[in-house]
């Protein structure tokens, strides 16, 4: 089965609108309802709950591509980028950094062009020293190497997923890319167009890495478009890391054959629509940290302490796996195990951890949330 770059009709993509028209209906709708949310909320508290999402796509468009970053890093350089107080982790992780800044840049300023040399920029900010790993790699410019595959499997056993145009084909490719890439935006829906750029864009495959990161970025770039506000509030990225095995599969079927991405289409706009879903839970356990901190703000805790609040509330109510144990504590922390039974101890007297009632032996511990809250969510 050909590659659809190699059809004489490339890049004009096609789609049955009867099949989709669905689709991107309930996507507006969940659109609008979460703008109304977002519109109702306070400043401070919508600041939070942007800084909190882009800590989270940050981090899960890295993990998409096998690559772990560490939470506090990354909500340290979101700090520095939305200048907001108490940076945390003074010392910078350049990973971090450099995607963060990447997607600010691609966010904040949606409205600037997007040019050959704006897309090199993104991709030398991720491979700063030239090397991807272990491989040196072209870094700040478009790919020349061919073949470019995909690909996945031992040595000698590799499974080709896709194979890009050459890399002498990639200038002119992306000369088409950044044309339609301003000519679209007058004439096709945004949601379409946020999903047919990331489609279009990974099909190119133009820089020896990156690729995926930055057509998220691009992504986003264009949701931002659609929305026309800078403010991101619900995570692509974390949708797409939950749906991974599906995203390639759909990606991989869509890039062979003819060009009619209906299916690709389909997924995205689903996609998208359960990123809105899972942001109006994301806001919610953003407000209810937001309020825990404020009713501790005088409150003492030690490092580790603090460290394992933080895991617990980013987790949400009932969202952190098992609920804290001593054990987990330890895990988290590296301390002994009298430590952590002590730290744990000092929290539900100062009325922020509670015991669980269960059976057995074992003991777990949950969050105590400010009272307006629990009542708020039914608990």
């Amino acid at each position: 089965m050909s590659y659809i770059w190699r059809l004489k009709e490339w890049p004009q993509f096609k789609w049955q609108s009867d099949k989709i028209i669905n689709s991107i209906s309930r996507a507006r709708l969940s659109q609008g309802k979460l703008l109304t949310k977002i519109s109702a909320v306070g400043f401070e508290d919508a600041q939070t709950s942007r800084s909190e999402i882009l800590v989270d796509e940050t981090i899960k468009t890295a993990a998409i591509e096998g690559e772990e970053l560490n939470r506090e890093a990354v909500r340290s350089s979101v700090a520095r980028h939305l200048h907001l107080p108490d940076a945390g982790v003074k010392k910078i992780d350049r990973k971090a950094e450099a995607m963060v800044s990447v997607l600010i840049d691609a966010t904040e300023n949606y409205d600037k062009p997007l040019t050959d040399k704006r897309l090199k920029s993104w991709q030398a900010a991720l491979f700063p020293t030239g090397y991807s790993g272990l491989v040196k790699i072209l870094a700040g410019n478009y790919r020349k190497k061919e073949p470019m595959r995909v690909i996945s499997g031992p040595v000698s056993k590799e499974t080709v997923h896709f194979e890009a145009p050459p890399g002498e084909k990639v200038k002119s490719e992306m000369a088409k890319f950044l044309k339609w890439w301003n000519n679209s935006r007058k004439n096709t829906d945004g949601l379409l167009r946020a999903g047919l750029a990331h489609f279009y864009f990974v099909t190119i495959h133009p820089f020896e890495d990156g690729n995926g990161r930055i057509a998220r970025a691009l992504t986003d770039m264009a949701l931002a478009q659609d929305d026309n506000m800078a403010s991101r509030y619900y995570s692509l990225s974390g949708r797409i890391m939950t749906e991974r095995k599906e995203y390639y599969n759909v990606l991989e079927k869509s890039q062979k054959g003819s060009l009619d991405i209906t299916e690709w289409l389909l997924w995205f706009l689903n996609c998208y629509l359960h990123a809105i879903e899972n942001s109006e839970v994301l806001i919610r356990n953003i407000l209810l940290k937001s309020e825990f901190w404020q009713k501790h703000s005088q409150t003492i805790f030690n490092s580790n302490q603090q460290k394992v609040l933080n895991r617990l509330l980013d987790a949400g109510q009932k969202g952190f796996e098992g609920e804290l144990s001593t054990r987990k504590y330890v895990g988290m922390t590296r301390v002994s195990r009298a430590t952590a039974y002590r730290d744990i101890l000092d929290m539900i007297k100062k009325n922020v951890l509670k015991p669980n009632k269960t059976k057995g032996r074992s003991v777990s511990y949950s969050v105590v949330y400010p009272q307006k809250n629990e009542k708020e969510s039914g608990r």
